[in-house]
């Protein structure tokens, strides 16, 4: 069903069922979209209700209320997933030149990647961090509210087809070695260095309901805020700053900011093309 050609269709009551199923989604489950930007959420629901044969989203929240496996599938169509390795090569490269230098004067660092989905972004910072001789003394926190996809993001397997783009980025993010010291190839997969897992815990975290998870020196939340409404941006940005250490980093994705945001004066613009930050230090 396409939704803008059906005359017979009312977007008023699409509308409405998709207030009433997100709402049930919270009150059944926990989980809230309600602040999600509109937009993408009626686009998935209408692709998922399309895929399953319904007729209205009020029979895909009956699906979704009744039957966990629907569950699973909503929660994962709602999640943002969309990575890969190095994603915009030159935010790593801006990270290794401006940032890893003033994270060298810490004995121990707390880094948290906020909406991990499935770690490939994760495992690039790692292997960053090894490169510069950091690895050992850091603790990284990747966090997701998908359960699905952190578990991908555990075991760190990726298809090999993507191999020839991820070493291009690596190599323009300033990698210091041959990409390929970092996996093992197996047929059409490949598998990353258990030993860049060792420091990484792998926790689920939802930015939307949940509060500070640590406090930390460095947050990368990438290409997540662009799917939140002005006011869910400026809740999680504030859920940032109060888990930054004084002098602690932000780094967002090159289309979001901090500007407009009640956070905004507390914060010093590192980067304005890479969308980098360092919280200000009270004097």
């Amino acid at each position: 069903m396409n939704t803008s050609e059906n005359p017979d269709f009312d977007d008023s009551i699409l509308q409405l069922e998709m207030e009433l199923l997100l709402e049930a989604l919270v009150r059944q489950y926990g989980y809230d979209f309600r602040n999600y930007n509109k937009a993408h959420i009626k686009r998935r629901l209408i692709f998922r209700m399309q895929q399953l044969g319904l007729k209205s989203l009020s029979e895909l929240q009956h699906q979704i209320l009744h039957h966990t496996n629907i569950l699973a599938t909503i929660l994962k169509d709602l999640s943002i997933n969309v990575t890969e390795m190095y994603r915009d090569p030159s935010f790593y490269l801006s990270l290794r030149k401006e940032v890893i230098p003033l994270l060298r004067t810490y004995p121990y660092l707390r880094i948290w990647h906020a909406g991990c989905a499935t770690g490939e972004e994760v495992y690039s910072f790692a292997i960053l961090l090894k490169e510069e001789g950091l690895y050992e003394r850091s603790q990284i926190y990747a966090t997701d509210f998908n359960t699905e996809v952190l578990e991908t993001a555990k075991k760190g397997i990726y298809p090999v087809s993507k191999i020839k783009e991820y070493t291009f980025n690596y190599q323009a993010a300033g990698g210091k070695n041959s990409f390929s010291d970092y996996y093992t190839a197996r047929y059409d997969a490949v598998r990353f260095d258990p030993e860049l897992r060792k420091n990484i815990v792998f926790a689920n975290h939802n930015l939307v309901t949940d509060s500070v998870f640590a406090e930390t020196h460095l947050i990368i939340c990438r290409n997540v805020l662009i799917y939140f409404d002005r006011s869910l941006q400026n809740k999680v940005l504030n859920l940032f700053n109060d888990s930054l250490i004084m002098g602690g980093f932000l780094g967002l994705g090159s289309k979001e900011n901090i500007m407009f945001s009640t956070v905004q004066d507390h914060f010093l613009i590192l980067n304005p093309n890479e969308k980098i930050f360092q919280k200000k230090i009270l004097k």
